[in-house]
Parts: structure tokens; C-alpha cells; sequence
């Protein structure tokens, strides 16, 4: 069973960093159309800093350690709602794993869990409500569907078909939170940039865990 210690964490972090920049743009022309145009922006500015942030963590730092550390990094680097949104969200994965040097799969469905409870609790959001939470919510029942036996690379993948599907689901949905609120069904086509960078994410911590399979 393969499992991950604090390092490997901080190779995460740098992959998310990575895919966040190369994307930026995207989401935030997503984002132009129903809200700010900024989402791509401000999830780059988080997740560089915390990139930079774990660059030179000391190798015995748990993945709780480090969970925690991006968690306040975040949550200084970015002023909009997503930062505590992503600070909830990484506190109650490192919370999920707390004590532990190394998590093994069902540790790892347990934390995308755990990050997507935060981000509803933080956020007050439901499922349908064209957010981010409608690729988490789904992400985080496939994640503990596959718990029982999975291997990392399974758990992670059907985290991330969930995700996406969810994420690709926002354009058929009126929100029901947040500045596309105010747009009624005229956001109605468009996908919720904050579902997509949440997709991304968990297309990425797939292609992290697929590099390290059982």
C-alpha cells in the first residue's frame, strides 16, 4: 500500500501551483462572465505563496504540518471569500490526519472529505447552488464510495471523474450564492469558475497519486 509522508505533500502543493498558473486565465475569463474576473488571479496568488511558502519545509514536517501551513499561508496571501473558503478547507484535512507522519489511501479520502465539509460549513453552501461546493460535495462521495479497499489512484480518480462531471453540471444551474446571484437565470450556460478550479485540483491530486500507485 503506498503511502505519503509530509514531502510528498509539499510536491502536491507545487503541482497545484503549477496547474493554477498555467490555468489563470481561464478561470478567470470563467469568472469574467458571471462574476469578478478574477478567480484565476487570486487562486494563483494563494497557491504561489503557499508554494514558496513549503519550499523549504524540513523533510519530517507530517502531512498534517503541512496541510496546516498551506491552510494559514492561504488565508494570508488572498483576501477574497475563497481564501477562508481553502483555509477551512486544507485546516480539516490536516485535522483528518493530525499525528500521522504517513496517510495511506483511505487517509487521503478521508481528507477530501474533510475538505469538502469545510468548505460547505465555511461557505453556507449546498449542492446546486453553482459553486464550488458542486464539485467537492460529489468529489468527496466518490472518494469515500471507493475508501474500502481502494488504492490511492483509484480513490483519487473517482474523486476527480466527480469533480469535473459536477463542475461541468454548474452551466445548467441558476446560483444560488455569490456575485452570480444577482444574475438570475442569466448565468445559465455558464460554468462556475470556482467549480472548475476545484476540478483542476482534483485532476491534479489524481495525476499526483496516479505517479505514486500502489
Amino acid at each position: 500500500m503506498a503511502t505519503l509522508n509530509g514531502a510528498d505533500f509539499v510536491a502536491l502543493f507545487h503541482a497545484i501551483a503549477q496547474m493554477i498558473e498555467r490555468e489563470k486565465d481561464h478561470l478567470s475569463a470563467l469568472d469574467g462572465v458571471i462574476g469578478d474576473g478574477d478567480h484565476g488571479v487570486t487562486m494563483s496568488i494563494g497557491f504561489q505563496a503557499v508554494d514558496k511558502a513549503l519550499a523549504d519545509e524540513a523533510p519530517d514536517r507530517t502531512p498534517a504540518d503541512i496541510c496546516m501551513l498551506a491552510a494559514k499561508t492561504f488565508l494570508n496571501a488572498v483576501g477574497a471569500s475563497v481564501g477562508p473558503l481553502y483555509a477551512t478547507a486544507l485546516m480539516r484535512a490536516g485535522a483528518a490526519v493530525k499525528g500521522k507522519s504517513d496517510v495511506g489511501p483511505e487517509d487521503v479520502a478521508d481528507m477530501i472529505a474533510a475538505m469538502a465539509a469545510g468548505i460547505e460549513h465555511r461557505g453556507k453552501a449546498e449542492p446546486g447552488q453553482k459553486t464550488m461546493v458542486d464539485a467537492w460535495h460529489p468529489a468527496a462521495e466518490a472518494a469515500l464510495g471507493a475508501k474500502a479497499g481502494g488504492s490511492l489512484k483509484d480513490i483519487t480518480a473517482a474523486a476527480a471523474d466527480a469533480g469535473r462531471a459536477g463542475a461541468e453540471a454548474t452551466a445548467s444551474l441558476v446560483a444560488g450564492k455569490g456575485r452570480s446571484a444577482n444574475l438570475g437565470d442569466r448565468a445559465v450556460g455558464h460554468i462556475d469558475p470556482g467549480a472548475a478550479s476545484a476540478a483542476m485540483i482534483l485532476d491534479t491530486i489524481a495525476q499526483w497519486a496516479s505517479e505514486r500507485a500502489d
